[in-house]
Parts: C-alpha cells; sequence; structure tokens
C-alpha cells in the first residue's frame, strides 16, 4: 500500500467529479474525506453551484487553478468522458473507485500515459494507518 500513500503525497489537488449534494453518497463521501485529510478539492457536477461552501464546477475545464488528480464518481461510460478531459487538460493521475471504471477509461489513460488507480476504494486509502 506504500504506492498509494506516495501517489496520495504527490497529487494534493483533487477534483472529484460527480459528487454530489447528499451527504450519503459515495461522491460527497470521497470530496469530505479528501478535505477533512486537508487535500485541496473541487467539486464537479453540472446539477450544483455549490456544494456546501465551496463552488461546484461544471466541468474541469471551468477549475480556474491546475489539479493533479481526477477522481470520478459517475457511471464508467461517462468516465471514460471524463478521462478524456483529463487528457486534454494534462492531468496525469486518474483514481477510479470500484464501479466507476471500464476497460476504454483504462485504455485511454494508458494510451496517453496518464496514471491510474482503479478499483480501490480512496476513502478506505484515505483512512489507512
Amino acid at each position: 500500500m506504500s504506492w498509494i500513500h506516495e501517489i496520495l503525497e504527490r497529487n494534493r489537488e483533487v477534483a472529484v467529479v460527480g459528487v454530489s449534494s447528499d451527504a450519503h453518497k459515495y461522491g460527497r463521501e470521497v470530496f469530505d474525506t479528501l478535505q477533512e485529510k486537508s487535500f485541496t478539492v473541487y467539486a464537479v457536477n453540472p446539477k450544483y453551484e455549490k456544494i456546501g461552501e465551496q463552488t461546484c464546477y461544471a466541468r474541469l475545464s471551468d477549475i480556474p487553478n491546475k489539479v493533479s488528480m481526477v477522481v470520478p464518481v459517475v457511471p464508467p461510460g461517462v468516465t471514460q468522458t471524463v478521462v478524456s478531459e483529463a487528457v486534454e487538460l494534462g492531468i496525469k493521475t486518474i483514481w477510479m473507485p470500484p464501479g466507476t471504471w471500464d476497460k476504454t477509461a483504462l485504455e485511454i489513460c494508458r494510451q496517453h500515459g496518464v496514471e491510474e488507480i482503479h478499483d480501490i476504494c480512496l476513502v478506505s486509502a484515505l483512512r489507512a494507518p
């Protein structure tokens, strides 16, 4: 698991795509846990203007600052679009929790030299010692 901690240490600016205003949804749990662990976190979901007190952006490209990692918490077909946008923006790390990825999303990452972590729960990784 040390490689996971290394990835988290060097990717402190994170966009969570698909975050919900519902505190009981997984995407919101990811968002809140990242904030609790002192990451700079950006909410991305075209359905909302704010998540809590924080601005919520419609797309990755709307975020005014550079992010180093993207966490899509959306269905696999949408993750493909998120990965493609991340590639265009030069984002080099994508963390795809269980249920969010498919072979196409992985292949897009691999074709473009994007580091991908898939099928590992980010919340569990963040809470691990």
